[in-house]
């Protein structure tokens, strides 16, 4: 069971942890109703839905978890670093909480998660919510980029700690999240500066990104058999539009929803307006 913990989350909202799969989880549970996954992308935790949560659970039975090595979450192993890894270890914690969703909701490699373990037949909903979803991989000198220093920084823990007493203040985190196409406020801007100041959670974010797979994940998304609903932000740096339509010609089952002048953070720029089109897709499918 959950077990209350002391640690402060970066929104000051309740929160518990619970060992599952050899790793101590950092978690979110509230509302009643169908049981609803929420699961953020890379870099980020669940601080990212704090303004839709309270939306979401006047309908539904929300779940939110900080990833490994993301947040409040332990470290997963190298080794099991990859899109299957975290499918397989978040099964593993779904299974302990007794929590089959019938709806899940993922944010850029978030959906990329929940898609993999659909394939997989690790769960089972009515619909995937992707918002902004990361299913393509990065090209040309980002791609090469973010390999060598995930690479690089994960392997070596003290160059995250010099990173994050230096680099990660509040000026320099507001322009690494304008460069995404969004514009937070500056509380959302202190909350990703208070996470990228923990070293581990710099790392946890690093070594994610420098083990992902997406050209083999790409090639099985079109054995996709679940509803993929598409909310895709028209001033998304990160995930050009003309990755969007690749995946709409090569899934079958997905559908678009746009989120005009919006960024990659678009659910935390407009959490009401995003918090309303999910409870409308799911609305459509329960």
């Amino acid at each position: 069971m959950p077990q209350s913990g002391a640690e402060t989350s970066p929104t000051q909202q309740p929160h518990s942890f619970i060992e599952a799969a050899g790793l101590r989880w950092h978690v979110q549970q509230s509302g009643s109703g169908p049981k609803m996954l929420l699961v953020h992308g890379a870099a980020a935790s669940t601080h990212s839905w704090h303004e839709i949560i309270p939306v979401l659970s006047q309908h539904y039975s929300v779940l939110a978890v900080d990833l490994p090595g993301h947040g409040l979450s332990s470290e997963i192993p190298p080794m099991q670093s990859s899109i299957a890894g975290f499918g397989n270890v978040l099964t593993i914690l779904l299974g302990e909480l007794h929590f089959q969703p019938s709806y899940v909701v993922g944010h850029s490699t978030g959906a990329v998660i929940l898609c993999n373990m659909a394939l997989s037949h690790q769960i089972d909903p009515r619909v995937i919510v992707s918002v902004n979803g990361a299913f393509v991989p990065l090209m040309g000198v980002a791609k090469s980029m973010i390999s060598r220093l995930g690479k690089r920084l994960a392997t070596r823990r003290f160059l995250p700690g010099v990173l994050a007493r230096r680099a990660f203040k509040h000026q320099n985190v507001a322009r690494v999240l304008e460069a995404t196409g969004s514009h937070l406020d500056s509380a959302g801007v202190d909350r990703y500066a208070k996470l990228l100041q923990q070293p581990a959670h710099v790392t946890g974010a690093l070594q994610m990104m420098s083990h992902w797979d997406l050209e083999s994940f790409v090639a099985q998304l079109e054995l996709l058999s679940h509803p993929l609903a598409l909310l895709v932000a028209s001033n998304d740096k990160l995930v050009p539009l003309h990755d969007v339509f690749n995946i709409m010609q090569r899934v079958k089952t997905a559908n678009l929803y746009p989120l005009p002048g919006l960024g990659h953070l678009a659910h935390e720029e407009q959490p009401g307006l995003v918090a309303e089109r999910i409870l409308q897709i799911c609305a459509a499918y329960a």
